[in-house]
């Protein structure tokens, strides 16, 4: 479990990071050839990079949680038991409660 904290953490600082790099880069003219475009297309250019950081950090999450193994998580034993008994005892009740209201109906 702490591995997929970790990985989440990573791709969430990344969603953070690079589009404000990237605004700033852009903003302070870091970038290599940012000083030759106007003030509305930095604005464009600079918006739609870090909206597509973000995508690609998206992607990259996915494609890792894809990669993770599908046997590697067990369920705890306890809290599928508990889970049952309360699924169990959550359909019985709706029966008895569907016969009380076609009793009431008649």
């Amino acid at each position: 479990m702490a591995g997929v904290m970790h990985k989440f953490l990573i791709a969430s600082m990344f969603m953070w990071i690079l589009p404000v790099a990237i605004l700033y880069g852009f903003n302070h003219n870091l970038l290599p050839g940012s000083t030759t475009l106007s003030p509305h297309s930095l604005t464009l250019l600079s918006g739609f990079l870090a909206v597509v950081s973000v995508n690609i950090v998206i992607v990259f999450y996915i494609c890792m949680a894809l990669k993770e193994p599908a046997d590697k998580h067990k369920p705890d034993a306890a809290f599928l038991a508990e889970a049952k008994d309360s699924v169990s005892k959550l359909t019985k009740g709706t029966t008895s409660s569907d016969n009380h209201a076609l009793k009431k109906q008649e």
